[in-house]
């Protein structure tokens, strides 16, 4: 039997990782725009963070789909970033997986 074949089709068939994967909290500055066309702005922080973007904390639960600024404190360094998944609202806010739109490898400033 190749190795996999054991696993749910679901879990066969989806894509692989496109990068390493680091446990890391971040303080970052979210930023967007509202439906009504107020801009949103927050402080928040990552769980994850990869080359291509982040598990990132918000107080607020943006849409997918939404385009974000990303502002990593730390380095000072700013992305565009848009929402690919939302996960479940914690006591510490909303988990949302963030892909940034501009790679950026030194964008977290950790060495992954």
């Amino acid at each position: 039997m190749p190795f996999g074949a054991d696993l749910p089709k679901d879990m066969r068939s989806r894509p692989q990782r496109r990068g390493p994967r680091m446990n890391s909290r971040i303080p970052v500055l979210i930023e967007w725009d509202r439906r009504s066309g107020a801009q949103h702005r927050e402080s928040g922080f990552t769980r994850v963070v990869n080359p291509n973007g982040c598990l990132l904390v918000s107080q607020v639960e943006p849409e997918l789909k939404q385009h974000l600024r990303v502002t990593n404190v730390c380095t000072r360094r700013t992305a565009d970033a848009l929402v690919v998944w939302k996960g479940s609202q914690r006591s510490d806010g909303w988990d949302v997986g963030v892909e940034l739109q501009t790679t950026d490898f030194d964008f977290w400033g950790v060495e992954l």
